[in-house]
């Protein structure tokens, strides 16, 4: 397994959790990371991304000023803070490489390589 996903869990409405994405045979230093999530009965949707260089990132408008990505070339990991999360959160987590560097862009995701997901629900 290239990419690990980790740090999903139960949480009630309101609460935080960061899931982490590291990568062991693989560098992340040449790729954008985007993470996905997918409910019950949905498509995949994108959530968030971080470019390669600047750190430019960019968000899904449902969890703009909530979430924020990161990564830490370092330790070859990528980051996910979930901040006031909502029941509609609820969904498995997924991380992914894009070899399209550049987050702010048309053109569409190159996804070389995805994580295996990670759990996320928030009920009451």
């Amino acid at each position: 397994v290239q990419l690990q996903a980790s740090g999903g869990g139960s949480v009630q409405p309101g609460g935080s959790l960061r899931l982490s994405c590291v990568a062991s045979t693989l560098s992340l230093d040449y790729y954008a990371i985007r993470w996905f999530r997918q409910a019950p009965g949905k498509e995949r949707e994108g959530v968030a991304c971080i470019s390669r260089g600047d750190g430019g990132t960019d968000y899904a408008d449902s969890v703009k000023g909530r979430f924020t990505i990161s990564r830490d070339y370092a330790k070859n990991t990528a980051y996910l803070q979930m901040n006031s999360l909502k029941p509609e959160d609820t969904a498995v987590y997924y991380c992914a490489t894009d070899r399209v560097t550049v987050c702010d862009t048309d053109q569409p995701p190159q996804i070389d390589n995805w994580g295996q997901g990670t759990q996320v629900t928030v009920s009451s």
